[in-house]
């Protein structure tokens, strides 16, 4: 059993777990602290402490999931890639720490997906590919091309499952 699967036969989340994600996380992540808001405080009446994940790379705590989750892959599962399905944030995580680790990425996106999330996950190094309305359709894409997505013994997918963004006129309205 490889180390994902074994961590991931003992949910909840131990705190064997997190340290070992802190571990993995140290070094390839911007470390943000805590910041106290007295502007929300005042507003809610409590306290209220915020973190700044829009600090990292990817301006967001996804890339965190990411680069966790990429780097328990084992040597063959890297050398085949991944595919992956996101709206945006997490395609950027993964986009770009698979580009760091030397994985493959491929993300289905929702065909509405907002032209600049798909540039951008493009430039971090990631093949995007459109499919369905929404996420739960881009989700079924993802899962259903597996196969045709994924370079297998040493083959690289085709562009016939490439797809280009439509024109900003020919989106469709979420």
């Amino acid at each position: 059993m490889d180390k994902l699967t074994a961590s991931l036969t003992h949910l909840p989340v131990t705190l064997q777990d997190v340290e070992h994600a802190a571990g993995v996380l140290d070094g390839s992540v911007k470390r943000t602290g805590f910041e106290h808001s007295r502007t929300l405080s005042d507003i809610t009446g409590a306290s209220l402490w915020l973190k700044f994940e829009n600090l990292q790379f990817t301006a967001t705590f996804k890339e965190r999931g990411a680069l966790n989750r990429l780097s328990a892959l084992s040597a063959d599962q890297r050398q085949r890639g991944v595919i992956a399905a996101s709206a945006g944030n997490h395609a950027q995580g993964v986009a770009y720490h698979a580009r760091r680790l030397g994985i493959p990425a491929t993300i289905v996106m929702p065909e509405t997906t907002p032209f600049t999330k798909v540039a951008r996950t493009e430039s971090l190094g990631a093949r995007v590919i459109l499919r369905g309305a929404g996420l739960s359709e881009a989700r079924k894409a993802a899962a259903g091309q597996k196969e045709m997505l994924m370079p297998i013994a040493g083959k690289k997918p085709g562009k016939e499952a490439a797809k280009k963004p439509p024109a900003r006129s020919q989106r469709k309205s979420a």
